[in-house]
């Protein structure tokens, strides 16, 4: 089959890459397609503009993997949605064989849920403006493929974490981490995971459900991996919070910052204090390859992996 991937940062990368050892031919969209692997066919592309390249007709699957330029309200909303209805619009109007659009979300959508669990039933109910974002996102991916013989497929991602990601490290290692004073769980998955994930449901034979929470198999109290980090580095475990908010984990980058923490763009902490079942996604035959935040941090202690540019 061949696949494309409209927006390949280091994600779309590493999914790239594993769809190419499978024997796929990939084609991906970015602005600096010459910074793409050999086994990508790079195409320079602005998502955010209405003039795309032409989608090759061969084209089965599509995977939109987008990332805001900056973390402001508009930037979200180029991104998500103009750029989303972008690509709808040139596959819509290509006449390809596409028969699956997967878009990567994000947990953020569904907001705190006081350390109870959520799954693919859960209402999402964001908590600020880049929750909402996508979740529009992901209504609009839906309502424009009804009809249309193809599948619509939401994977939302906790927070991804591996190689080159490592704020939690170096707060660790910086003596800059504090462990929250109250429960506050978090939901991660290493990209490599992530990456595992889009081929998976991509390819898969059985037709995929509309959406997929893509978290490990462990949701996990952020003082207890600061406390793990700590350990593995050989150093003493962060201090806790003496009151005030707890902290929480962040839906795009592994999590660390208090609940009353503000983005630049005046965004409220978008991990919340949830729980994440990954219960479908494994019903599908899908494996981790880290299944909890331990493997994954010691590997990415270790060195293994690079983070694509």
């Amino acid at each position: 089959m061949t696949v494309l991937l409209a927006g390949c940062g280091d994600l779309g990368t590493e999914a790239g890459l594993r769809f190419a050892a499978a024997g796929h031919r990939v084609v991906g969209w970015r602005r600096s397609p010459e910074k793409l692997p050999a086994a990508i066919d790079g195409v320079v592309a602005d998502l955010s503009s209405h003039e795309l390249p032409p989608i090759p007709a061969e084209t089965t699957a599509v995977v939109v993997a987008i990332a805001a330029d900056s973390p402001t309200e508009g930037a979200y909303r180029t991104a998500y949605v103009d750029g989303l209805s972008n690509v709808l619009d040139a596959v819509l109007a290509s006449g390809a064989g596409v028969r699956r659009i997967l878009f990567v979300s994000s947990t953020a959508v569904y907001g705190d849920a006081g350390g109870g669990w959520i799954d693919e039933r859960t209402t999402p109910e964001p908590g600020g403006f880049s929750g909402r974002i996508i979740r529009e996102a992901e209504e609009l991916l839906h309502s424009r493929l009804r009809g249309t013989g193809i599948t619509p497929v939401v994977l939302r991602l906790g927070g991804i974490y591996g190689p080159g990601r490592t704020r939690l490290i170096d707060q660790v290692r910086s003596g800059t981490a504090v462990i929250p004073a109250a429960s506050r769980f978090t939901n991660r998955i290493h990209r490599d995971d992530a990456a595992g994930a889009i081929v998976h449901l991509c390819t898969m034979d059985a037709v995929p459900a509309p959406v997929y929470l893509g978290v490990d198999n462990e949701p996990a109290e952020l003082g207890d991996v600061l406390g793990f980090l700590a350990a593995e580095l050989g150093l003493p475990r962060p201090a806790s919070e003496s009151g005030g908010a707890a902290g929480g984990g962040s839906a795009s980058a592994g999590g660390g910052a208090s609940a009353s923490a503000r983005t630049a763009g005046g965004e409220p902490s978008r991990g919340g204090n949830k729980r994440a079942s990954n219960g479908l996604l494994r019903s599908t035959g899908f494996e981790f390859q880290y299944p909890s935040f331990r493997e994954g941090y010691r590997a990415v202690l270790a060195g293994v992996g690079v983070r694509h540019p």
